[in-house]
């Protein structure tokens, strides 16, 4: 936070430097032992309750739509200030199964930090393909971080494919350190017309006061325009759906049923087990920073980031360019950068965690 306020107050050319040494040397005693990668993973299969499922169960087209608010709403998590997952390495992978779902994710780019994620379910016809990367902006006392690229939801047999995208991850420095999930989310259905416009608020000013988490959203048909329901309430509690056409309103989303009691994952298949699964490229740091021998922690995590930067030295010194394993990626420049997967099917992971409800 320090060297972020610095920053703000030195030339370009040295601002840089500082933001540089603070993205590569961020000490251990910050970080939460596991990968951004891992973490977006958790996203998708780190629930309580089975609501991607749900999304394609649903009879009518507006029913479906419901589910899927509902289960864009659970895969948001409350940030922990002071608190940042890893920065992926390049090449890093994970590869987990729940239930049915398969999840596979690969960082695809280092600059920008480009992750891609694949999902099927090919019980329920289900397919997620993300691609996202954080872009910061300071204004102040404030940094935004700013989530680009697209998330699609394809229920393959229904032939409906939902586009998204996530709200901005919002920390204030000063005069009260917070953070908080800002900004407009949209979910479309081209297929159907059905569109959803969801607003995250901080509910403060100045982080004084108000409520964080507070949510409020309409479901629209796009070709009419007409609102057919409104949505209300706290993304990390409760959030109630209200038909327009009858004013009966029902829970949406209850956070504390959906995330809670969340299965301990087991390693299926040890053997299976890539080297560039996330938990065993940072598994020194991790077990460091459990323990809290912070000494440790930091020199693995300073070898582990140095062999990244020689590595990148040297594909430049042969001429050679990083392509991923498992994602074609691209750019375009109206839309930015674009993942797509090279696989039809995400076969089932190593790591598996189990539908029972054991508590972590």
């Amino acid at each position: 936070i320090y060297l972020v306020l610095i920053s703000k107050f030195l030339n370009p050319p040295y601002s840089r430097l500082v933001l540089k040494y603070l993205y590569f040397q961020l000490p251990p005693l910050l970080n939460l032992p596991k990968s951004q990668l891992q973490g977006y993973g958790e996203l998708v299969y780190c629930v309580n309750q089975d609501m991607l499922s749900k999304c394609a169960a649903g009879e009518t087209p507006i029913d479906r739509m419901i589910s899927v608010v509902a289960w864009n709403i659970s895969t948001f998590r409350m940030p922990v200030f002071g608190a940042i997952p890893y920065n992926p390495i390049l090449g890093e992978t994970h590869h987990a199964s729940r239930g049915t779902l398969n999840v596979l994710l690969e960082q695809v780019s280092h600059h920008p930090p480009i992750t891609a994620l694949h999902a099927t379910d090919e019980t329920n016809n289900i397919e997620l393909i993300w691609c996202q990367y954080a872009v910061p902006k300071f204004y102040g006392t404030v940094v935004d971080g700013k989530i680009h690229g697209e998330r699609r939801l394809n229920l393959l047999q229904k032939g409906e494919n939902y586009v998204m995208h996530s709200p901005t991850i919002q920390y204030r420095l000063l005069p009260k350190p917070g953070v908080a999930l800002v900004g407009n989310v949209n979910i479309k259905c081209q297929e159907t017309g059905l569109e959803a416009e969801l607003s995250f608020k901080s509910g403060s000013i100045l982080g004084f006061g108000g409520e964080i988490g507070t949510i409020k959203g309409k479901i629209i048909d796009s070709s009419s325009l007409k609102k057919l329901y409104d949505i209300h309430g706290r993304w990390d509690r409760t959030v109630y759906i209200k038909d327009i056409t009858n004013d009966s309103t029902k829970v949406l989303f209850n956070a504390k049923e959906t995330i809670s009691k969340l299965p301990t994952p087991i390693i299926r298949d040890l053997e299976g087990v890539w080297q560039s699964e996330s938990a065993l490229v940072w598994a020194e740091v991790s077990k460091s920073i459990i323990s809290k021998d912070w000494d440790k922690a930091s020199k693995a995590k300073r070898d582990l980031e140095e062999k990244e930067r020689k590595l990148v030295k040297q594909r430049k010194s042969l001429g050679e360019e990083w392509v991923p394993k498992h994602f074609y990626l691209s750019y375009n420049p109206e839309f930015g950068w674009g993942c797509s997967p090279k696989q039809k099917i995400v076969q089932p992971g190593p790591i598996s965690f189990p539908l029972n409800t054991t508590s972590l």
